[in-house]
């Protein structure tokens, strides 16, 4: 899609900034639609991450993230911001998924790396 990771996180962050933009200038239809494009620029980025799991769990955190403010967004919009507990939810899958890498994940890289050097002294 984008040459670059780079290239498409930076095009994520427009996106992203235009979907915010739409919430807070109250324009309905173009805020939900701009929900469309960021989410799939989210995937799309966690898919190219999916090598390092470390990059792989951010990557699904701003999934999550993304998700939860645009619920929010459409909760606020048209259902007399009746998805807050919806958004809540995934704003903790997003909160779990590197709350994981760092509890889990990263101190088991650690051990093996460290596991690794001692082998080789």
């Amino acid at each position: 899609m984008f040459r670059s990771l780079r290239a498409s996180e930076n095009i994520h962050i427009v996106l992203w900034l235009l979907k915010d933009l739409c919430w807070v200038m109250d324009l309905k239809l173009a805020g939900v639609i701009m929900v469309v494009p960021t989410v799939a620029m989210a995937v799309h980025l966690a898919w190219r991450s999916r090598a390092d799991l470390g990059e792989l769990l951010h990557s699904v955190a701003v999934v999550f993230w993304i998700l939860a403010n645009g619920t929010w967004m459409i909760g606020e919009f048209f259902l007399a911001d009746g998805t807050r507990p919806l958004a809540a939810t995934f704003f903790m899958a997003g909160l779990l998924s590197v709350l994981w890498y760092y509890a889990v994940e990263l101190p088991r890289k650690l051990r093996r790396e460290r596991n690794e050097r001692s082998m080789r002294a």
